[in-house]
Parts: structure tokens; sequence; C-alpha cells
């Protein structure tokens, strides 16, 4: 089990556990544990593919040198907490939105979605954006935010082509980019930039813009974001 918290009931139960060892998190919704369970994952495949030799000696060095500038570029992000900031007032009222991404970056949607219904009380859904053709495009309007993950990965060329869908059918677009991209701000309604990182670890510093956007939501709507209605950290209950 991949756990933060040393004797909690998983850690006891389990035959092998590995710590995230993030830290307390003071709100129920769990922002920083999330990064840290990305990361101790990622690591352990890198230890299988060692031990399996599936990786290179010279592949696993570069995986470790892009780990080791995460907290500068975790850094990076954070600085751009006030363009963040700035989008509240023009989405803090709207009723539901949509998170789409692809590959890795489809559960950073369904994080990004999750954290905006937890603490804003907002209706959220996050979709594989290869599936927008598949029921979900029918929902797009003028009124609705539909937030697309769209790192420069491998999928970046189809999620271009699945913001240019939304973006024919009035949907209001918060796109999350990488630096220098000049392709997508003609897109967008908003555009967060963040800095360029191997594949692999885009879902690390993707979903941190996403989880300062639902926290000064709902913050506008005074919402409690450390104590949301209804929740319960999962250690307490069954």
């Amino acid at each position: 089990s991949f756990v933060n918290v040393e004797g909690s009931s998983i850690d006891r139960e389990s035959d092998g556990v590995i710590y995230t060892n993030s830290g307390p998190e003071i709100g129920v919704a769990s922002t920083k544990n999330y990064i840290a369970q990305l990361l101790t994952l990622y690591l352990f495949a890198l230890y299988l593919g060692r031990l399996r030799s599936t990786i290179s000696d010279h592949e696993y060095k570069h995986h470790l040198e892009c780990i080791q500038r995460l907290p500068m570029l975790i850094e990076d992000v954070l600085t751009k907490e006030a363009e963040v900031k700035s989008l509240v007032e023009a989405y803090f009222k709207s009723k539901s939105f949509i998170f789409i991404g692809r590959g890795l970056n489809y559960p950073t949607a369904l994080e990004g979605a999750l954290k905006l219904k937890e603490i804003s009380y907002i209706h959220a859904t996050g979709y594989p954006a290869g599936e927008l053709k598949h029921g979900p495009i029918a929902l797009i309007d003028e009124e609705l935010p539909v937030v697309c993950l769209a790192p420069n990965t491998t999928t970046y060329e189809k999620m271009v082509s699945n913001i240019q869908e939304v973006k024919a059918r009035g949907g209001r677009l918060i796109i999350i980019a990488t630096e220098g991209d000049d392709v997508l701000a003609d897109f967008a309604d908003h555009i967060i930039y963040l800095p360029e990182v191997n594949n692999e670890l885009t879902p690390l510093i993707s979903v941190i813009p996403l989880q300062l956007l639902s926290y000064h939501i709902a913050l506008a709507l005074d919402c409690d974001v450390d104590q949301p209605r209804n929740l319960a950290k999962s250690v307490t209950v069954e």
C-alpha cells in the first residue's frame, strides 16, 4: 500500500507499505498527498523497470534527473496563483464544469473535477478527451466552462483537435498548456502556461493550477475549504 499516515488501518493491514511522507493534510480534500502518491508510484515503477531490465541505466538516470527538478518546477507553477485567481470572477457562478485530458492527464482531469465538487459544491465531471463525441459534446454551449489539459506530450495533437471541437460549439475554454505553445492561445478564453517537463511527470504539475482554481472558487463562494460539507477523512470512517 502507498500511504501517508504511519500506523493507519491500511498500514497495519498491508504486507508491504511505501510511505509518501507528505506530512499531515489539514483539509479533507487531499492535495499535496495526491502529488506525493503520484511521485511514489512513479518511483516504484522506475524501480521495477530497472529490476526487470525494461529500462536502461541511462534512461533510469534521466528519469531521476527530471524528478530532481520537480521542486523548482512546482515553485514556478505556484508563482502563477495570481493568474489562476484572476479567473474566478468569470467562472465562480458557473453551474457546471467539464475537465478533459488524454493519456496520463485524463486522471488529472478527474482530479480537477473532484476537487471542484468537493470544496466548491459545483457539479464537475472529468472526461477522456477522446470520448467527447460519445455524449459529453452535447453539453457544450456558451455557458459551460471546459478545462482542457493540453501540455506538450505525445497526445498533444489530438488534444488540439478536441479543443477545436469545443471552440466550434461555443464552449468557454480554460487551457493548461506548456510554455512556448503559440497555438492554443488562439482558442482559449483563458490560458495558464506551465514549465516544460517530460511526458511522465506532466500530471504532477498540471494538477496544481486545477487545485488552486477549486480553492479560489470555493473562497469566492464562501465555502469551508478545510471541512467541506458531508465529507470526512477516509481514515476516520468505514
